[in-house]
């Protein structure tokens, strides 16, 4: 029987289009209209009913997450709706459940399958662009986007999570350790000998530093649970207010790795500055973050390129990983190259 990795992109859309027709019964939803709006990591359909209702339909990337990883995200995201932070809202199925698993017919794979409410709002960019807004915009926007994730830290600090929740993790061992947890990104093999080296040196010099930062809610409160992927498609810009989506890759990690996501792909962007000072000042409103810790952020988003890279070794399959490919080896090796001369001067 051929495998996903086997099969066009075409092949890949029209085995989602049919999974998400068979899904849309389950919510009572068999005569809505569906629209593709996003396929990488997971397949996302717009979904609209009768009276013009739309909803977001998402079909997972198969066996990237356990059912009971997938229920845990979804439990978090409803703990945060409950407590006023505006994301995504969960429609159970006419069953009441959170999710379905479908399988294809012609693919030994089970699909997990879930619907939200559909959020208005203009994403900020894209990871492959960056922003398209003036200076002023990005001010506001990246000041608020600071509180979003301050207050994100804030809940997951006082929340009880449920019995069984399970997470990955965005540890040292989730990204430098022997299997991280999207790829060995220094086998990457687009990667030039040098460029290899390069993250070979890179990788053994951050291993080192990140013995300085503890996982213990004691360590000033700098690791938990977080989003993990702030990036401009993921924050929908809605007037002055700002709303999150895709929580596919929330899990345990440093906060200062939530910054650089929200960082890492507008770094090249003009007023990278000004979203970069908007962020901090936003996060300190809600959360306290010394300047002998925000001093460790070029640690993080060198950490963050490490595992775009990794992503790209184990996504090759993707329509995503070509397109991006000499964009993320160049940022990665740029802040390579600025980290280990600065630990080597």
């Amino acid at each position: 029987m051929r495998t996903w990795n086997d099969m066009q992109v075409d092949e890949h859309l029209c085995a989602l289009h049919e999974l998400a027709l068979e899904a849309l019964p389950f919510w009572g939803l068999g005569d809505a209209a569906l629209t593709l709006i996003k396929y990488r990591e997971n397949a996302v359909y717009q979904v609209r009913d009768d009276s013009g209702r739309r909803y977001a339909l998402r079909i997972h990337r198969a066996g990237y997450h356990s059912d009971a990883g997938l229920q845990s995200e979804l439990a978090w995201m409803t703990s945060l709706q409950q407590a006023g932070i505006d994301v995504p809202r969960l429609i159970p199925t006419s069953g009441k459940a959170s999710f379905i698993k479908l399988a294809h017919p012609t693919l030994p794979l089970d699909f997990q399958i879930d619907l939200f409410e559909w959020v208005n709002g203009t994403r900020l960019g894209s990871s492959e662009q960056g922003l398209d807004a003036d200076a002023d915009t990005i001010k506001s926007t990246y000041f608020t986007v600071g509180e979003l994730a301050a207050r994100l830290h804030n809940h997951a600090s006082a929340w009880g999570r449920p019995k069984g929740f399970e997470r990955h993790s965005w540890d040292a061992e989730g990204l430098l350790g022997d299997a991280p947890f999207w790829g060995c990104f220094w086998q990457l093999q687009l990667l030039s000998p040098a460029q290899r080296d390069l993250m070979v040196r890179a990788r053994a010099k951050s291993a080192h530093e990140l013995r300085k930062f503890e996982k213990s809610p004691a360590s000033a409160g700098t690791y938990g649970l977080i989003h993990a992927d702030l990036v401009p498609e993921n924050l929908l810009a809605d007037g002055e207010h700002v709303r999150l989506i895709d929580f596919d890759d929330c899990g345990f990690g440093w906060h200062l790795f939530e910054l650089a996501s929200a960082l890492y792909f507008i770094q090249d962007d003009r007023h990278f500055d000004t979203a970069r000072t908007a962020l901090i000042a936003g996060y300190r409103q809600h959360r306290a973050l010394t300047d002998a810790t925000l001093a460790y952020l070029p640690l993080f988003m060198l950490l963050r390129s490490f595992t775009y890279l990794g992503w790209m070794h184990t996504r090759s399959e993707s329509q995503t990983a070509p397109q991006l490919a000499s964009h993320l080896i160049g940022l990665a090796c740029r802040l390579a190259q600025q980290f280990v001369g600065e630990s080597e001067g």
